[in-house]
């Protein structure tokens, strides 16, 4: 086992059923939005790809550090080199394996043989913003992953894993083990944990009013009013919505 990693059980974990079903139903842009109007500015994956299309990811962050290769570290061994064995084999269900590599495009992070390893054990996603290795295998489990790239080469070419279940900065974005990744389309946000309930529930909020601008702008309406939704408009929006709600 690597050397200073923290114990699973000390991880916050927030997500709550009614949680995940909610975040799941939301996009990354809404989320973005509320965390910006939050004051966090940086909260988006940049640069990462959904390795299958339409995919859906909500999950508890658990994270995987790599650092820069150096020779006589990594061919003494020990235990911090076995931190993507151990990373695979601790993770939990419903959790989420997001590794910072650096934003290194040409060597591996994980291939298909760790990733099955934690999907086996309940992952419910990848994030790396480095390569995937065995990139067709890991696309043949079906599963939700983000990435960079894709490259042959190992790790051992630029890097090396060092640590689980520290603070990171994967694509740029500082993730604590427990925060919540939250995968669509378009890529993957992060949600401090802390704020968790309070933004699904303002996102839904949020794409409940856009649902309603968006109908009445392909009715021809304009978007005077409606989008963003002013007080004037608002009983409009509150009678559609117990329309909506009633089934009607």
């Amino acid at each position: 086992m690597p050397h200073d990693v923290t114990d699973p059980s000390d991880i916050p974990d927030v997500l709550t059923g009614e949680l995940r079903e909610m975040l799941g139903s939301v996009g990354t842009a809404t989320i973005t939005a509320q965390l910006f109007r939050r004051g966090i500015r940086s909260t988006f994956l940049s640069g990462l790809k959904p390795l299958l299309a339409d995919q859906r990811m909500v999950g508890r962050a658990r994270t995987l550090r790599y650092v820069a290769v150096r020779e006589d570290v990594l061919n003494a061994g020990g235990p911090r080199i076995g931190s993507q064995r151990h990373a695979s084999e601790t993770i939990d269900a419903g959790d989420v394996l997001i590794m910072e590599a650096r934003q290194i495009p040409d060597a591996g992070t994980v291939g298909d043989i760790y990733a099955a390893r934690a999907y086996h054990r309940g992952a419910v996603g990848i994030v790396t913003d480095g390569a995937l290795r065995d990139t067709a295998g890991i696309a043949a489990l079906g599963r939700p992953v983000y990435h960079q790239s894709s490259h042959g080469s190992t790790w051992r070419r630029h890097h090396m894993p060092y640590s689980c279940d520290e603070p990171i900065t994967c694509a740029g974005v500082y993730v604590e083990p427990g925060d919540v990744v939250v995968g669509d389309a378009e890529g993957a946000v992060v949600i401090p944990h802390a704020l968790v309930d309070e933004v699904a529930r303002d996102c839904v909020a949020q794409e409940e009013r856009e649902a309603f601008a968006a109908e009445r702008v392909r009715a021809g309406e304009s978007t005077h009013g409606i989008f963003p939704l002013s007080d004037e408009r608002r009983p409009d929006f509150e009678a559609w919505r117990a329309a909506r709600q009633s089934g009607n």
